[in-house]
């Protein structure tokens, strides 16, 4: 059976990528513990190992409800705890009644500085206080080298992962019942904008799904797909109920307030 026909054709390298992990563990005996990814990644992860006896797998990024996650796969015959992931938590105030910093700031500086962002986990800017889970590797680094954030001197430290701040998110579920489930039917439903303008912010790279830009406009969305809109925040395809009488689709999508 090609294991491909599960997947999307631009997921196939990472499909790879996992299955060369599984071969190097069958040769070595060596535990793999993998950069961060993404849910979509996690998802694909767990459906190609998960369920296979001769495997021990785990995802963890510092908290139950972190988003993105580091992966360990193990032999079947060794243990997986916490302190495996490698995780540290990063943390700096500044001055927050001088300057105002958003995600995207902190984001933009860590990648100004060459880190790639699978070596970061989940970001929390909030009251004052930045915080960053990263890969113990870099976090040397990082608390070296990022001393600015827009105007803003910043100093990063270790900390407990007991001080770590949860991401204060709400989602608001939409039902709604549309032609097709294309990309630019979904942006136009979801976002409330015209068609062409769907069409625009898609071919301008506007558009991400599951994290990667899409510039398709005919790219076809599936039920857990992620979205995000720049400039216009992020939404989700909770469930995908099924055709209408009329043949069209009804689906439940979640908008990040």
């Amino acid at each position: 059976m090609d294991i491909y026909q599960h997947f999307r054709k631009e997921e196939q390298p990472f499909i790879d990528q996992v299955l060369s992990w599984q071969e190097e563990l069958e040769r070595s005996y060596q535990r793999k513990v993998t950069d961060f990814l993404d849910p979509r990644e996690q998802k694909i992860f767990g459906s190609l190992i998960g369920g296979k006896e001769d495997f021990r797998w785990r995802l963890f990024g510092g908290s139950p409800s972190a988003e993105r996650k580091r992966a360990i796969l193990a032999p079947y015959y060794e243990e997986i705890v916490l302190d495996d992931f490698e995780l540290v938590l990063l943390e700096a105030d500044y001055p927050v009644k001088f300057v105002s910093l958003a995600h995207r700031d902190v984001m933009g500086a860590f990648l100004s500085m060459g880190i790639k962002r699978k070596k970061l986990g989940d970001l929390v800017v909030k009251d004052g206080l930045i915080q960053i889970i990263t890969a113990a590797e870099i976090a040397p680094y990082v608390k070296m080298n990022l001393t600015n954030i827009k105007n803003a001197g910043v100093r990063f430290e270790e900390v407990s992962f007991e001080r770590l701040m949860e991401k204060e998110e709400q989602w608001q579920e939409k039902n709604m019942t549309v032609a097709s489930l294309r990309l630019d039917v979904l942006v136009k439903e979801i976002y409330q904008v015209s068609r062409q303008t769907a069409v625009q912010f898609i071919e301008k790279g506007l558009v991400k799904v599951n994290f990667r830009v899409v510039d398709s406009p005919a790219f076809t969305l599936e039920q857990g797909d992620l979205l995000s809109l720049r400039g216009k925040g992020r939404s989700h395809v909770k469930e995908i109920h099924g055709r209408s009488k009329k043949e069209k689709w009804k689906i439940t999508a979640e908008i990040l307030k």
